[in-house]
Formats: structure tokens, sequence, C-alpha cells
């Protein structure tokens, strides 16, 4: 495929661009805690410019103390922060990238730690998300914020950047002006639509001024909040000219707040990959300057179409260069079995960064955020067998033999991927496959042996003797003492996903944390009844990430029931007893799945200390984890072991 439009190059206000692929701005927490920019965000961007798109996007950048959205969000409020953002920008420019900085205030979307002191806002309505209190801003304030932003974007002009973008998106301090949602402002700031589209007008129009006629001046919009009381795709259209008239060359058309149902903003695995395009054309059909499209794009397939049809003039691609900064430079080659794709699983980004307050990094990729580490290379010949090819153990195997270690992999089952299997059977999460696909691919490409079907005991072990081992073993299911629970219509989730259980309906799952409410999903997408049954009295599965309002919301419309704080008490032949309370009651089940935990499978230690093997334990093996854990674990006592 030639990707010809992807790869065409296009001309923003006297800046041309060898490509119009974009990586959008995407908080990651690297800046220094007094918000300059510091070698680890410098190290990520040129990564990333490194991969080949033609225009870089750094993450926000506070125009004033008061907007900071998270702690260590970089800043460009005084001259103090030039000589820094003038280095990211040499870094990126090395590359052979264009960089533009986002120009960003939080407004409410904040907390009082970040903002240092009480988070200000057009109304004093609290964030739904962030709860916190809020200051309305004076007239006077407004001015001076507008200021701010001119200030930022000469800072940033002066410093070497190719172009500046205005954040008027997600729900932050423009968004809240526009929106009747969060303003309810009597002022010339609010009210009729006219109002509310001032301080947002008068920001581009202060930025332009400052940086004058010929440097490219972006601006990002949310086209359409998707919530109750907020502005929606008609007002954007009539809102987009009068950016244009402003000062502005190019409109970046994002979607969503961050209270907007399912967050569309960082679109999960659940939503349709390019689903915002179609608002990116209706932006595209109301002005004439060039019109960058977002929302969960990660093939480059996909944005040619999509450049070639007139759906816009550029596409961002964010979350995917996460997960792989090459990606654009395999697509070019043809190497389309190398890129590592990116599942949209939002675990190491922005539910990291949000609701971790941690630098994010890539699930999928543990190099992201640790440009600089490297793997040391290792005695040439030496042996590892890595037990388990589950996640943990493919990434052990892809860093060991980095290194130069002579690596085996045994796995107990039939096929690679452990928990990775059962996890890509549900509704949208069959991409999960594609990583064990993919990693596969990578180790056999460079010399990993595998022995799949074949279980390590400590006679193998003895006789094999490799000079180190990491044991991936996994875990095992995890069965409670219920009676009935050996019964033969009684099984395992994972044996339900893979297909080697059928269970009939209706049935009872027994377990509301992922792995239940998972498989409840892909039964009922089979036509088959769930009742669920959960110890705790909340909801192991929040409905505040994106992947779990999804799959909370599809539960509900395909009828599935969920008793919370309820104790199975036993499972007969056709029913579940179970108490709530002090209310006792069953529920009809034809089958029974389980989904109560897991038990390491870490047996293995005791004869590897017996004979003296170096090891490192990972992934469930060393106790219960996340995706995430498992593949960083993995990764680091391959490089280290």
């Amino acid at each position: 495929m030639s990707l010809d439009a992807l790869f065409s190059p296009v001309t923003v206000n006297g800046l041309t661009l060898l490509n119009r692929a974009v990586m959008p701005a995407m908080g990651t927490g690297y800046g220094n805690p007094d918000g300059t920019v510091s070698d680890r965000l410098v190290r990520y961007l040129a990564r990333r410019a490194r991969g080949g798109a033609g225009l870089i996007i750094t993450e926000v950048c506070a125009v004033t103390p008061r907007g900071k959205g998270f702690l260590r969000e970089i800043g460009a409020w005084s001259d103090d922060f030039i000589s820094g953002l003038a280095g990211m920008a040499k870094a990126v420019h090395r590359e052979g990238a264009k960089i533009a900085l986002q120009l960003h205030h939080a407004g409410r979307e904040t907390f009082a730690a970040a903002a240092g002191g009480t988070p200000e806002a057009p109304s004093p309505i609290p964030s739904v998300i962030m709860r916190q209190p809020c200051e309305e801003m004076s007239t006077d304030r407004i001015g001076e914020v507008v200021d701010s932003f001119a200030s930022a974007a000469l800072r940033a002009q002066n410093a070497g950047l190719d172009a500046v973008e205005i954040h008027g998106a997600h729900g932050y301090l423009l968004t809240q002006f526009l929106s009747p949602f969060s303003n309810v402002r009597t002022d010339r700031y609010g009210g009729s639509e006219e109002n509310r589209m001032r301080f947002v007008l008068e920001t581009v129009a202060a930025v332009r001024k400052a940086v004058g006629s010929t440097f490219p001046v972006l601006v990002r919009i949310s086209a359409d909040e998707l919530i109750k009381g907020g502005y929606d795709l008609e007002f954007t259209k009539r809102l987009a000219p009068r950016l244009v008239s402003a000062g502005a060359d190019a409109i970046h058309v994002s979607v969503g707040v961050y209270s907007t149902p399912g967050n569309l903003s960082i679109a999960s695995m659940d939503t349709e990959a390019g689903f915002n395009l179609f608002r990116a054309r209706a932006i595209r059909e109301m002005v004439n300057v060039p019109v960058i499209a977002v929302g969960r794009i990660n093939d480059p397939r996909l944005a040619d179409r999509a450049i070639a049809a007139g759906d816009a003039d550029l596409v961002s691609f964010g979350r995917q260069h996460l997960a792989d900064p090459d990606f654009l430079a395999k697509a070019r080659e043809g190497r389309w079995d190398d890129i590592r794709w990116c599942v949209s699983c939002n675990q190491g980004c922005i539910e990291r960064l949000m609701y971790e307050m941690q630098p994010v990094t890539c699930t999928f990729n543990p190099e992201c955020g640790n440009e600089r580490e490297q793997a040391a290379p290792d005695t040439p010949g030496r042996r590892l067998w890595v037990i388990g090819a589950g996640p943990a153990g493919l990434s052990a195997a892809l860093a060991a033999v980095e290194r130069g270690l002579k690596v085996e992999v045994f796995e107990k089952e039939e096929t690679p991927g452990g928990q990775v299997l059962p996890a890509s059977r549900p509704p949208h999460k069959e991409a999960f496959l594609d990583w064990v696909n993919w990693a596969v691919r990578q180790a056999k490409e460079r010399g990993v042996i595998f022995h799949c079907g074949r279980e390590v005991d400590a006679e193998l072990l003895k006789s094999g003797r490799p000079d180190a081992v990491v044991l991936a073993a996994g875990a095992s299911p995890s069965v409670p003492k219920i009676p009935g629970i050996h019964g033969c219509h009684v099984f395992d989730a994972r044996n339900v996903l893979t297909g080697r259980a059928d269970p009939a309906g209706p049935a009872a799952v027994l377990g509301a944390g992922y792995v239940g409410m998972e498989t409840a999903d892909y039964l009922l997408a089979r036509g088959i009844d769930v009742t669920i049954l959960e110890m705790q009295a909340a909801y192991p599965v929040g409905k505040h990430t994106s992947h779990g309002y999804w799959l909370h919301l599809r539960l509900k419309e395909r009828g599935a029931r969920i008793l919370l704080g309820t104790m199975v008490t036993g499972i007969g032949e056709h029913a579940v007893a179970y108490r709530q309370g002090e209310e006792e009651g069953t529920v009809p089940a034809a089958s029974v799945i389980t989904a109560l935990g897991a038990r390491m499978e870490n047996r293995l230690e005791d004869v590897l200390r017996e004979i003296g093997i170096p090891w490192r334990t990972v992934g469930d093996a060393a106790g219960p984890r996340r995706l995430l854990e498992a593949i960083h674990e993995g990764d680091r006592a391959g490089r280290e072991i």
C-alpha cells in the first residue's frame, strides 16, 4: 500500500511538514517538579520524532501556575522556561520533525495541589470529575489569562519552536467558557453564544498578535461535548470560522470532555477506530485552513484513506506513538507485521496519569518513558530458560535475547500467550492477541527457541541446567470451599473463554472483577442469560474508566443481573444458593463459571534454590498482576538477570 496521501507534504501558514502524520499532545508527567523541561521528556519526544511524524505537539504546557492540570506539568509562564523549551525543540529538530507547544489552562479540571490554590473557572461550578471547589474568574483575571496565553506563545516562538497549539478541548478552561454546561455567567463572557465564544476568540487573537502573522497557530477543539447541557457539533461549526478569523491556521478536531460518558476524548478499545472522523469532515467543510483529525486512529492505512477521502488534511496518532514510536517508518516500508499495535487499553497511559498520579508509560512497550535505559550486553553464550510464555515470559525473552543471551521458552500449553489468550476473547478485546503474535514473531526472528506443550519439572531443570531462569509460570484458578464447586457443570472462566468449556444457559458467574465481568460480556454476546454474584458491596470494576463504563453499559443493555454483597453458600445441579445480608436466595444456573482469583505457580523456586540456578519470578507467578505490571516486570528481568 503506497500511503501517498498520508506521506505527502503539507503547509500550515508557511510551515511545511514532510508528511501529514501528527503526534498530538499527551500528558506524560515527565516534567520537572518546578515545571521545567526534563531530560526524560526531551528523550521521549526525540524518540517519537525519530519515528517519522511530520509534526510533534508537546504535552500540555501551563500558561500560568494556576492553570496546571497535574503536578509535573511543564510551564511557559516566565522567561525562565525558554532555555528548556529551546533544548526540547532542538532535540526534535535533530530527528527531522517540526514541533508545536500546546498552550494550556486546566480551569476547574485540576486540584489545589497542582494549581497552587483554589482552581479558577468561568463559574464556581465544581468539575464533575475533580469535584474541587473553584473560584469564578473576574473580568480582570480573564484579561490576565488572555495575556498569559499570548506571552507563553511568544516564549515558544523565541525558544525556536515551529508553532503553538491553543488547547480549547476536553473540558479545560477554554471549553468551560464555551459550554453552557460549565458557564452560567451573566456578563459579557456568558449567557449568549456570542458571549460564551468571546474568551476563546480573544485568546486566539491575542496569541496571533503576539507571534505575528507568519507563525503557525493551531487550535484544538472538542467538536461536541456529548454531555447533557453542553454544546454540540452545530455550535462548533459556527465557532470554527470565527476561530480562523481570529487567527487560527489549523483546527485540531477532538471530541468530548472528561465527564463525557465513556471518556471519548481518550477512547478505549470499546470504540470503533476512527469514530470521530465525521466531525473532522464537518469542521473542514466550514473552514479554509487545514483540519487535523484525531480519535482512536492507530493504523496508517485508515489515516491515508481519511485524508484521500477529504475527511481531514492531517491525522493525529496518539497512543500508537507510545506503543511503537517507529510504526510510521515500518508502515512506509511495508513491514506491517513488525508494528506493535496500540490496543487502546488506557492502562499505562491516561489512567496511570489520572488515577494513579504516576508518569505515563505503555502497557505493551516498557521502553516508553525509559528511553535512556539500555540493557547491558551479556556474556556470549549464556543460556536462559524462560518458564511460561505468557505476557511476562514473552517480555522477558525479548529483553534477554536483545542482550545476547541464548533464550529458550518453555510453555506447558500448546500455544503461547498465557492469560492474554482468554483475555482476548471478550467483545472488543481481540486486538490483545495481536501483541502475543507480535512478541512471538519478534522473539523467533531473534533466535528464541520455543518448546510448547512441554512442562518444566525438577528433572528437566537438573538435566538441562540453564545458567539462569525467569520463572513466569503464571497462576492457576483459586477453588474456594463451596459445596458443589467440583460439579461437572462448573467451569473456570478461562476455560470458557478459550473454548475448552461450552456452558449452557442460564449461567451464574461467581466474581465481578474484570475476568468475571468480561466473561459475562462474552456469554451475553452469545445469547446466554447471566447472573453475576459478587462478595464485595461495591463493584470491583468501576465505571470511571472508559472500558469499565462500556462494560457496565453492555451488561445492563443485555440484561445481566448483578448481585453485590453476596456470599455463595452452595452450588446445586440447577441453581446457585447465596446469602445477601440477612436474606437467602437462589439463582437458576445450568452452568456456573468461576472467576474468583488465582494462586501463584511458583513451586519451582524450591528446585531452583536447591540446584543453585539464579532466577527471577515475574508476573502472576509472583502475585496477582495487571497486564502492565506483568509485561514490564518480565522486561526488567530479561534486562537484568
